[in-house]
């Protein structure tokens, strides 16, 4: 391999689990890596997203929470989780990626929905669009599920980033 093809390597992909994803792709997630993921954003608001392609009010919202997330960028970090199945991961990424979605973005990937659903709240019951709010010690502090009123969400951040 030469030195250009190893950076070319670099710079198309990154290594998770001894896999290699492409950087334009999506990342899988598993309830243990939902953990994780959480906790790395510590000090920082998070917004998970969970959506699918074929859901329309996914879409829509997407370009809103986008939005609504570079008015706080400074204090919010946005993720995306499609909610896809694997055959439909190419279509997801390519979605999220003309939408102008912050990376890393994630594919939900669980042995188990149910536990997956469970793990990531027990009274949601998978319904989508879902948006989990998180406070900056990594504590679960709103969830929307369905259709979400963006004014309610801001107000929600707002509250957040000035207390």
């Amino acid at each position: 391999m030469t030195r250009r093809q190893s950076l070319f390597g670099l710079a198309a992909g990154f290594a998770l689990n001894g896999k290699i994803f492409a950087a334009t792709g999506l990342m899988p997630l598993d309830e243990a890596g939902f953990r994780k993921m959480v906790s790395s954003h510590h000090g920082r608001l998070l917004l998970v997203d969970f959506w699918a392609t074929w859901c329309a009010p996914c879409r829509e919202e997407m370009p809103k929470l986008i939005a609504l997330h570079s008015r706080y960028a400074k204090d919010l970090d946005l993720v995306t989780v499609s909610c896809d199945e694997p055959e439909a991961e190419a279509q997801a990424a390519s979605f999220v990626a003309s939408q102008g979605a912050p990376a890393p973005r994630y594919i939900r990937h669980a042995a188990d929905d149910d536990q997956f659903i469970n793990a990531i709240d027990p009274k949601w019951s998978g319904a989508l669009p879902a948006l989990f709010l998180f406070d900056r010690t990594g504590r679960q502090v709103k969830s929307f599920i369905g259709e979400t009123d963006m004014a309610q969400l801001e107000a929600t951040i707002k509250k957040l980033v000035t207390s």
